[in-house]
């Protein structure tokens, strides 16, 4: 789990998004984080202590006279324990008490007295966002070394339309488990394809295959973890951008290579996650094939597409590239071979039937030592320990 052994305190104050915080404390325990929450008495006006006592399975704290604790000092011992507080959803006016140090109940003193990181995520009215003091305010908490996330725009519940509503609980979620990440790749340029190419036959057929791009959106999304400047070239495929990634979106393996072509001088690492069509029809057809009544199938001729990872390792002055290979059978031998073919210094290398499509996945890393293989765990998890090897490869090559 992402946050196992992670202890937080999340923190609650007045606003109408105390509703998304129910939600946040959900998915953080089930990222394996414990969290201990903390309101203040207008955050208790718009969810009640004990919902969040239920979700969280700790009990609540809303007073700095709480004689709970043996020694009567809840603002200082609830936070020495904490890997981080996080205070969501943070109005105007508790920025400002930050902001001035003010400590006048039990969550702004704890935000006062920690020994530990502090993020916020604002939740306001557009209009109290965009006032010069929130904006003067919001600079000082960045001066302070406060992590801010967010703010998100759109539509809020007074009616109004802007900037100021709270993050979603997920992207709360994934900037925390962001903040926790070693920054192994911190500063480097990172480009990475994922997903599958599908190449028309017609305006309403086309060739493709199962990838269903959740490996490589994984690996761009621990890639931003890491600190990376991250630019995911997507085939065809629903999955949301992960946090801070930016993403081009292509169909054919043309476009897919033309777009690689066009970012790979300013990168210093090339993933090449995406499966890739190695043929597409030589003639496409403007309209419609139609059975013509006869049991005669109509006949292609294919020419071979571009071979990307190929072209980028044998530029010049290539990036450091990673490639990914789907075989079907003696990964060992195909791995290892396709690696020298393609001429990179890491190739990934998994049995395709077992990994289209699943949230899990094992692979095999092969490199001029060898193979080494790695258990099956979950994709998000194998991403980070692909980062991880590619950090040390960079180290041990620079």
């Amino acid at each position: 789990m992402d946050l196992l052994n992670k202890h937080l305190v999340l923190g609650l104050t007045g606003g109408i998004a105390c509703y998304k915080s129910a939600q946040l404390t959900r998915l953080l325990t089930q990222a394996g984080a414990t969290v201990q929450v903390v309101m203040t008495d207008a955050a208790t006006q718009f969810i009640t202590p004990v919902t969040m006592q239920a979700l969280s399975g700790r009990p609540v704290y809303t007073s700095q006279w709480d004689a709970r604790m043996s020694n009567n000092m809840a603002h200082i011992d609830l936070s020495r324990a904490a890997d981080a507080i996080i205070i969501a959803p943070t109005s105007a006016d508790f920025i400002a008490k930050l902001v001035h140090g003010l400590a006048d109940d039990l969550l702004s003193t704890l935000a006062i007295g920690r020994t530990c990181p502090l993020l916020v995520a604002p939740a306001m009215n557009q209009q109290m966002w965009q006032n010069p003091a929130t904006q003067r305010n919001l600079a000082q908490l960045h001066a302070d070394k406060i992590l801010v996330l967010g703010p998100d725009a759109g539509s809020q519940a007074c009616g109004e339309t802007g900037a100021g509503r709270m993050l979603e609980p997920t992207a709360i979620l994934d900037a925390i488990m962001a903040f926790f990440q070693p920054k192994l790749l911190a500063g480097k340029r990172v480009l990475i394809t994922a997903g599958p190419t599908y190449e028309p036959i017609d305006p309403v057929r086309g060739l493709t295959n199962r990838s269903s791009g959740k490996m490589g959106f994984a690996v761009a999304r621990a890639a931003a973890h890491s600190g990376a400047q991250v630019r995911l070239i997507a085939g065809p495929t629903p999955l949301a951008t992960p946090a801070g990634v930016i993403r081009d979106d292509v169909q054919t393996a043309q476009q897919m290579c033309d777009a690689v072509m066009a970012e790979i001088a300013e990168t210093d690492i090339f993933i090449a996650v995406a499966a890739v069509s190695d043929w597409r029809v030589d003639q496409v057809s403007m309209e419609k094939i139609k059975k013509n009544g006869e049991a005669i199938a109509p006949r292609f001729t294919f020419v071979e597409n571009p071979d990307i990872l190929r072209l980028v390792a044998h530029l010049p002055k290539p990036p450091f590239c990673v490639g990914f290979a789907a075989e079907s059978e003696e990964l060992e031998k195909h791995g290892q071979e396709k690696r020298l073919r393609k001429n990179v210094p890491l190739l990934v290398g998994n049995l395709g039937p077992k990994a289209f499509g699943y949230d899990d996945n094992e692979v095999t890393l092969f490199d001029a030592t060898g193979a080494t293989p790695l258990p099956r765990m979950d994709k998000q998890a194998l991403a980070r320990t692909l980062i991880a090897e590619i950090a040390q490869r960079l180290t041990v090559k620079d």
